[in-house]
């Protein structure tokens, strides 16, 4: 394909919708497997809030990360956010941390390393039985993340125009 080919096509604009802090435990390493490091770190609790949702995050959610040999780490993380009118919606998210040889050594000893030093995006989905959430059910959305040693903090951004949240 040729530039002008792409001329007429309009990238994508991402709308913000809430920023989510993740409070975790300490990671429970189950050590070396298939040449990969795997963890396991449990979802304490947090809170949420955006433009038109707010609420906790609640205790239960885990994150299942495998750190390749290359560095990345590849997280899977699922949890229950509970909005401040009592609805529940079910996260699962995915996504891929990394950067510098020492970043996980920073992070650990509670070093708070600036998110620009480091490559954090994660891609969740959700599940609502809520009526009123349903555009959270049929959106694609990215998030921004940052680790820090006791929370991870992620942006979350709708992806699209088509159709605002309220349709």
């Amino acid at each position: 394909m040729q530039n002008d080919e792409h001329s007429s096509l309009l990238a994508p604009t991402l709308h913000f919708v809430m920023r989510i802090r993740v409070d975790v435990a300490d990671p429970l390493e189950l050590g070396d497997m298939h040449g990969a490091a795997k963890r396991i770190i449990r979802i304490t609790g947090g809170l949420f809030e955006g433009p038109s949702l707010r609420g906790k995050v609640l205790d239960g959610g885990v994150d299942w990360q495998t750190t390749r040999p290359d560095g990345v780490a590849v997280l899977h993380a699922r949890g229950t956010l509970r909005t401040d009118r009592d609805k529940l919606i079910a996260v699962e998210n995915r996504g891929f941390r990394y950067g510098p040889p020492d970043l996980a050594a920073r992070i650990a000893a509670g070093e708070r390393v600036p998110p620009s030093e480091y490559y954090f995006m994660t891609t969740p989905v959700f599940e609502t039985a809520a009526p009123e959430l349903q555009w959270l059910t049929r959106t694609v959305f990215v998030g921004q993340a940052e680790r820090e040693k006791s929370c991870v903090i992620v942006n979350v951004w709708r992806v699209g125009d088509e159709l605002r949240p309220e349709d």
